[in-house]
């Protein structure tokens, strides 16, 4: 007998049926096979201590400071630890239980009940001569010809913006955001370009969203979050999906010493508040993209949190979108200046896909298109 450790599979059940397990077993092994860690704030005493009890008889745990047993303070920070089929458990016994423990297993089983979503990458296209990254930036036919590139380089979709939401930018009128936009607009709607690739247009400006919509684009990649309800009525009104970015601040002031009490928690407390106007509008979860707006209104520990909990995010059910591409944040981690900052990009957008992004927004597509083409066939790579 010989021993060799493994990596969670990517797709745990169709890994057992090919070791040749039981069918009546495959589901049940699955959930065994992937641990989940979650941090409960300001539990009650009380709850902390029958929660414990619960999860221990399952084979989980609760991990809680010095005092609970006792009852020493009123309310603690603790972390739930178990497989998938525990937790699962775990939520029919605490649904039956008092002190807010009812809630707290609703809340933890929006986290068991994860959707797949199929990877795609959104190339850029800033038509503007003031973005941060100049090789993105191109004008009216440029612009045309570098999204033939993107599309033939692997681009699924592709995120048209006249512009700029660098940290200090100023605004512009909807005429000139317009203005600059329409050419290329124009262009892809005579060229029927959006039969090779979803478009999305990249604004927060009802004029410019509505006339992106008639040439044909699929998305409104809205910074604001729908801080103008007008931009959800129109994604309605086209069937376009919307994308809620979270933003502290205005491009202008966001890097002026952003603060949170918990970036996590307050992320998370703007994404169920957006989404329940989005909803009250028409809107479904299933045409909502998240964003965590890497770098819109955040330091760089704010940007690495949201990053190492990623996943966190996966439990409103909706498809998610990370853009990192070239940011300042890998500068702060290691210098760099922007043109040289693809490694630092790649090694963001890959993690964020392994902890539940599915949408990467990002300058340069071919070289993504390869490393996540290599990295997918790593995580399928499973041999018993």
């Amino acid at each position: 007998m010989r021993l060799y450790r493994i990596d969670s599979p990517a797709d745990k059940r169709a890994f057992l049926k090919k070791l040749g397990c039981d069918a009546g077993g495959v589901s049940i092994m699955a959930r065994k096979m992937e641990t989940m860690l979650f941090v409960i704030k300001e539990i009650p005493a009380g709850a902390a201590n029958v929660l414990k009890q619960d999860a221990l008889a399952l084979g989980a745990e609760l991990a809680v400071p010095i005092g609970v047993v006792t009852c020493k303070a009123s309310h603690y920070d603790a972390v739930l630890m178990g497989t998938r089929r525990q937790l699962e458990y775990l939520v029919k016994k605490e649904k039956k239980q008092p002190f807010g423990l009812k809630q707290l297993a609703e809340s933890l089983e929006s986290f068991l009940k994860q959707r797949p979503f199929q990877t795609k990458i959104m190339g850029v296209i800033n038509a503007n001569d003031d973005s941060f990254y100049p090789g993105s930036r191109y004008k009216e036919r440029a612009a045309v010809e570098a999204i033939m590139r993107m599309i033939e380089e692997g681009a699924d979709i592709i995120d048209v913006g006249g512009v700029s939401s660098r940290p200090g930018s100023e605004p512009v009128t909807p005429e000139e955001e317009l203005s600059r936009l329409k050419p290329v607009l124009d262009s892809i709607r005579s060229e029927r370009l959006t039969e090779k690739a979803l478009f999305s247009i990249d604004s927060y400006s009802p004029e410019t969203v509505s006339y992106a919509l008639e040439c044909g684009f699929g998305i409104v990649n809205d910074i604001t979050g729908m801080q103008n309800e007008a931009i959800g009525v129109l994604a309605r009104e086209y069937g376009a999906k919307l994308v809620l970015m979270h933003m502290q601040g205005s491009p202008k002031t966001m890097q002026k010493n952003p603060t949170y009490e918990h970036v996590v928690l307050d992320v998370d407390a703007f994404f169920e508040e957006r989404i329940q106007r989005a909803e009250a509008i028409g809107l479904t979860k299933d045409a909502l993209i998240l964003d965590v707006g890497i770098g819109f209104g955040k330091k760089l520990a704010h940007n690495l949190m949201l990053l190492k909990n990623l996943d966190h995010f996966t439990h409103f059910g909706c498809e998610m979108l990370i853009g990192a591409s070239r940011k300042s944040m890998i500068d702060k981690i290691v210098s760099t200046p922007v043109e040289e900052r693809l490694p630092g990009t790649l090694a963001i957008h890959l993690e964020a896909l392994r902890r539940g992004a599915s949408i990467i927004r990002c300058h340069d597509v071919k070289a993504h298109r390869q490393a996540i083409t290599v990295y997918e066939a790593i995580e399928k790579g499973e041999v018993v």
